[in-house]
């Protein structure tokens, strides 16, 4: 057999970028020289509904079923011929196609408009900041979701952007609501999905589909998927895998699903799916196939004879982006704030750092799992291989490095070997808010083209930290994003409440926090997300420790891995969600700073007990860095030119050196005595950043103190060299 595989991602992930997970296995596939292609069926189902074509059928549905329509749903099919003439020329402008729409956009009567445009009111302030396209983008990003309103209102309750029927999908302990779904009448959603899988299916005409199902709101779709493919093509055979099966099926029993599919495979797919190849292609027994759910006479098994260990990450190819039509993805703005829109605006390729999480230790998380707890690193260099390859592949010049949190170590490497290979890249990564993340080691990500970390503030209390053994203080988080904001690298935190035994006192505590860190401009993005326990985390795992009850101890048939959980000592949590989003999303608009805590809450809270300047004196709190003898030290700069002069001053002359540093905003000169700056002129290539092995403190001192006969730590700190380092001389 001469197999080839079809890849789908089936709707919906993002909108601006494919999700990654097909493309890492087809470069995998490559590795083997097996035959496969992908799509990703969320943006061509999004694209063939929001054309002028798609939004006559949309309204000609509508106008059949006669629906009870809402004030804003009549408005928007009151208007339904403007949305249809303009559709096609917002979605081309939001492919970055017809730029010179975005002036009619912002000025002009272009956009039809409903309720979702109400918000511009209170943003006009962020619009002159954002530039006309900008502007443009989220103009047409609140078009869109006025016309995704009125679908999710008259034509499909499950709709959205991101996400598809995902209530089936979050906490299904049983099969049976996805199946009786399943089993209704297709939905105006499902037959665009239909006709563009079958169109894949005749095009490519594969021997195996592999499904990827990265979050609950990709699951419908999914099995909408396979239980097509099973009725028209009986004999080929599917397997479904990715971050939903990995954390949710692992105890999976019921027989039902595997009406819809043949396979499920957990963790890393690589391993699995040339295991399940070699199987369909009579190359080894059933009974050898890795961490895959096969049914067996009625039985759900899991089998996992195979003795084929999982691939080291450097052979596991450089992610292949072709067959997905990159071209076609939207670029979309749904808050103005700079660094929250990363996450829907831009072209993105995607890579990883590093398997798995270099921490692996907060109690939250699941750490019991493979896709955290086996921590391997790729190397600079290999990353570098694979950035340019990317780059070739797409055209695209941008990364989001998806890692759990990227090695501090590692990104240092890596922003080197960017450097050193004169790569212009942008990118941006998720990180732990350590102290490792010194100002100079912001400094050279910064040069390598980082633009943005995002990391987990989480709780933002002391004592809940030190719970949630994430191994960092509050005061520790707030010098880091200090340094990368300083540094020009925007932060993103995520932030928690209601982890178990957070009082209320806390929880206000924890918000006058964030309030104070967005104030002092050291976290421009953040995101509330209400604490959920996972049976593959250590509190799930030892809920006993963390003095908590599970309520729900069964396992389901289908789906397990959210947690009900009784915390006996806590607040109820949920009182605080809307007053804790309500008070972010102004934060990060840089306005409510002034107002109390109470006004966001519409019951009484308790009075901070965090000093009003805890976060501000926290920052100005310098403490003097000494060299370390293993540290290295880095010029970003070029070679400088000196001239050496005499000066005289009171009768006395000196010899001196004159180095100027030219550099991209303007030239640096210092004035040196002409022994030390000779020294450090002659140095100056040995700690260029362009050295594939850098010079350490210790060396640099050494061989300063030999030629100069003087105290290199005076020198260091001395003013000049202070000037030095900030402007590109770096000790990392």
């Amino acid at each position: 057999m001469n197999p080839k595989v079809l890849l789908i991602t089936p709707p919906f992930t993002q909108l601006n970028m494919p999700y990654p997970a097909t493309a890492y296995l087809k470069g995998f596939l490559n590795t083997k020289s097996i035959s496969s292609y992908q799509c990703d069926l969320g943006i061509e189902t999004i694209l063939a509904l929001f054309s002028s074509e798609g939004l006559k059928a949309v309204f000609q549905e509508i106008e059949t079923s006669n629906p009870a329509l809402s004030a804003n749903g009549q408005r928007i099919f009151n208007l339904r011929e403007s949305y249809i003439q303009t559709i096609d020329h917002v979605i081309a402008f939001l492919q970055e196609k017809n730029l010179a729409l975005a002036h009619l956009i912002c000025v002009g009567n272009f956009l039809p408009r409903a309720s979702r445009f109400a918000q511009t009111e209170d943003l006009e302030w962020a619009f002159g900041t954002m530039g006309t396209s900008d502007k443009a983008k989220h103009l047409s990003t609140l078009y869109l979701e006025d016309l995704s309103d009125l679908i999710k209102e008259a034509i499909d309750p499950h709709f959205g952007f991101s996400r598809y029927a995902e209530r089936l999908g979050r906490s299904a302990a049983t099969f049976g609501a996805i199946e009786s779904a399943l089993l209704a009448p297709d939905s105006f959603i499902d037959r665009i999905l239909i006709s563009l899988l079958q169109k894949k299916m005749e095009v490519y005409e594969p021997t195996l589909v592999a499904i990827s199902v990265p979050f609950p709101g990709n699951l419908y779709s999914a099995f909408k998927c396979g239980q097509w493919i099973k009725r028209h093509f009986p004999e080929l055979k599917i397997v479904m895998g990715g971050g939903f099966a990995n954390t949710e099926l692992r105890s999976l029993t019921d027989p039902q699903v595997f009406n819809y599919l043949d396979f499920i495979s957990l963790d890393d797919g690589e391993a699995p799916m040339l295991n399940l190849i070699e199987y369909l292609d009579g190359k080894r027994n059933k009974a050898e196939l890795k961490r895959t759910f096969v049914l067996e006479n009625g039985k759900v098994i899991y089998l996992n004879g195979s003795i084929q260990p999982d691939f080291p990450q450097p052979e596991t190819g450089t992610p292949d982006y072709t067959d997905l039509q990159l071209e076609t993805y939207l670029s979309v703005i749904e808050i103005v704030n700079p660094m929250h829109r990363l996450w829907s605006d831009g072209r993105w390729n995607k890579l990883t750092l590093a398997h798995g999480c270099y921490w692996s230790r907060c109690t939250f998380c699941d750490t019991s799992l493979d896709y955290i707890s086996r921590y391997e690193p790729i190397s600079a260099q290999i990353l570098c291989d694979r950035i340019e390859e990317n780059i070739r592949q797409t055209g695209q010049i941008g990364f989001h490095f998806v890692d759990e949190a990227a090695p501090p170590a590692l990104m240092r490497d890596l922003a080197l070997e960017i450097i050193r290979r004169k790569l212009t890249v942008v990118w941006w990564t998720n990180i732990r808010f350590e102290k490792s993340f010194t100002y100079d080691l912001c400094l050279l990500l910064k040069e390598s083209g980082c633009i943005a970390v995002s990391g987990g503030l989480e709780v933002a209390s002391d004592r809940l930290l030190k719970l949630i053994n994430k191994g960092v203080s509050v005061a520790q988080v707030a010098k880091v994003t200090s340094h990368f904001t300083r540094a020009g690298i925007m932060v993103h935190a995520y932030l928690m409440y209601g982890f178990p035994t957070q009082t209320v006192q806390e929880t206000i505590d924890s918000l006058e926090v964030v309030r104070q860190m967005f104030e002092a401009g050291v976290v421009q993005s953040g995101f509330w997300h209400q604490f959920a326990m996972t049976a593959h985390s250590p509190i799930g795992l030892n809920p006993d420790q963390f003095n908590v009850k599970i309520e729900n101890e069964r396992l389901g048939s289908f789906a397990n891995n959210d947690l009900i959980h009784n915390d006996p000592t806590g607040a109820n949590h949920e009182l605080f969600s809307e007053g804790l989003k309500k008070s972010l999303f102004n934060y990060m608009h840089e306005i409510g700073f002034e107002l109390p805590l109470q006004d966001w809450f519409d019951f009484k809270v308790p009075r901070t007990t965090i000093p009003p300047e805890y976060i501000q004196q926290t920052i100005d709190n310098v403490e003097y860095e000494p060299g370390k003898p293993k540290a290295k030290i880095v010029w970003l700069g070029g070679h400088p030119s000196i001239r050496n002069y005499s000066k005289k001053k009171k009768n006395q002359t000196y010899e001196m050196a004159e180095i100027s540093f030219a550099n991209k905003k303007q030239d640096l000169v210092i004035h040196l005595k002409d022994d030390e700056g000779n020294w450090l002129f002659t140095q100056i290539p040995n700690i260029s950043v362009c050295q594939s092995s850098l010079t350490s403190y210790g060396e640099l001192e050494k061989s300063f103190e030999e030629q100069t006969g003087e105290d290199f730590v005076l020198f260091w700190n001395s003013n000049a060299i202070k000037r030095l380092r900030e402007n590109g001389l770096l000790m990392l």
